[in-house]
């Protein structure tokens, strides 16, 4: 009942031109958050660090001909690593916000801990930029790094991104260019939005809460969902397909995407849901209906993660696999979930300005540090080896 129910809300697939009022106020949201919220942050930012300089910054920050006004950020492993692999990330921000300053810390840690070159790519920003020109501009830049004779070869590489930059990365993996290089080999999208099709309310309607953990994530508000209709209103085209697959990924044929693909989704955020039944498709299991919510209603705790070779007693099968599983595929594909318990959207982001609640923050930072590993095993032990033998590189 509650599928038939849900069916019949979803907006027409071809995107509609709002009504004059609508379309006024989500551009005063727009204006707001980029030109008197953002920007000026963005600037004061700049101006600190031209006088003190942070402690964490690129060792190169690289202007490509196809893309001038958007600079990458390339940070480098220690002098003695071994030479073929690379990790691109992508900033999240709705489409409309961020910069790949933000990733700064994430990305100058991965390059220490895994020795592995990491770039910051960019793109330019919604509503100025709609889809498909934020995918244009990240494989513009994409390419231009693969090809570039004065970083370290590239044999093979991973794309990473955030939220609106998980969206991006599988959206870029499907560009026939970037697969012509045979280079990608894995995607690692983190709380990817990737259905358009769902509007907000349906999917805030999703999300779970867990009254016991007080605070943010007891109940109550949600940056994202508050949001999230004015970043779709920016990024959408009157005209654009909701199903495109470059738009929303998850209608991407499994064979469009790289061999290997890692999701990982926020158990308390309004697009883990689409990100579990994602992952579901593309690893050929059972896809959960709408009314299907990951996770479980219980506490797993402070710092604490879910695993498929846990075999953690407090959680049924059933739920355990709702936080946990890989699959293997032909050959070297796979596909692999893991979803983050007990926390929010952007919980290994900077988030501690806008959620004031130092209990989750502390717990986002055990979290952060956990996933890190994981992922970064998955790739360099994993994905990257075996790409690299292959070549003959190692």
């Amino acid at each position: 009942m509650a599928e038939s129910t849900t069916q019949s809300s979803l907006p027409p697939s071809i995107v509609q031109q709002q009504p004059l009022l609508t379309r006024l106020k989500y551009r005063a949201i727009a204006f707001a958050l980029q030109n008197l919220i953002y920007g000026p942050s963005l600037f004061f930012r700049d101006v600190k660090a031209y006088f003190f300089p942070p402690a964490i910054r690129p060792d190169i920050i690289k202007i490509y001909p196809c893309r001038k006004h958007l600079p990458v950020r390339i940070f480098l492993p220690p002098p003695d690593s071994v030479p073929g692999a690379a990790l691109f990330t992508i900033h999240g921000g709705g489409f409309m916000l961020g910069s790949p300053h933000d990733n700064d810390a994430w990305n100058a840690a991965f390059a220490a801990q895994f020795r592995v070159p990491v770039i910051g790519l960019n793109y330019a920003k919604a509503p100025a930029n709609p889809y498909p020109g934020p995918t244009d501009d990240v494989e513009a830049l994409l390419l231009a790094a693969l090809a570039d004779p004065a970083l370290p070869p590239i044999r093979t590489a991973a794309l990473l991104g955030w939220s609106a930059g998980g969206n991006l990365c599988l959206s870029v993996a499907q560009r026939p260019a970037v697969r012509a290089t045979r280079k990608i080999a894995a995607l690692v999208p983190l709380y990817p939005v990737v259905d358009f099709t769902l509007p907000g309310a349906l999917k805030t309607a999703g999300r779970r809460f867990k009254p016991a953990l007080g605070g943010y994530r007891g109940g109550g508000g949600d940056v994202v969902a508050g949001l999230g209709d004015a970043f779709t209103h920016a990024y959408l085209r009157v005209g654009a397909d909701r199903r495109d697959p470059g738009l929303s990924p998850l209608f991407a044929a499994r064979e469009t995407l790289p061999a290997r693909v890692f999701v990982l989704g926020a158990e308390l955020d309004m697009l883990a849901g689409e990100a579990w039944r994602a992952a579901c498709g593309w690893g050929g299991r059972r896809v959960p209906g709408l009314a299907e919510v990951p996770g479980g209603a219980g506490v797993v705790g402070k710092g604490a993660l879910v695993l498929e070779s846990d075999g953690d007693e407090r959680f049924p099968r059933e739920e355990r696999e709702r936080y946990a599983w890989e699959e293997a595929g032909e050959g070297r594909s796979g596909v692999r979930w893991l979803l983050v318990p007990d926390t929010v959207h952007g919980f290994d982001q900077n988030i501690g300005s806008v959620v004031k609640d130092e209990v989750l923050m502390e717990d986002a930072r055990i979290k952060t540090g956990k996933t890190m590993r994981i992922i970064g095993e998955w790739l360099c032990e994993g994905v990257f080896k075996d790409e690299l033998e292959e070549v003959g590189t190692v």
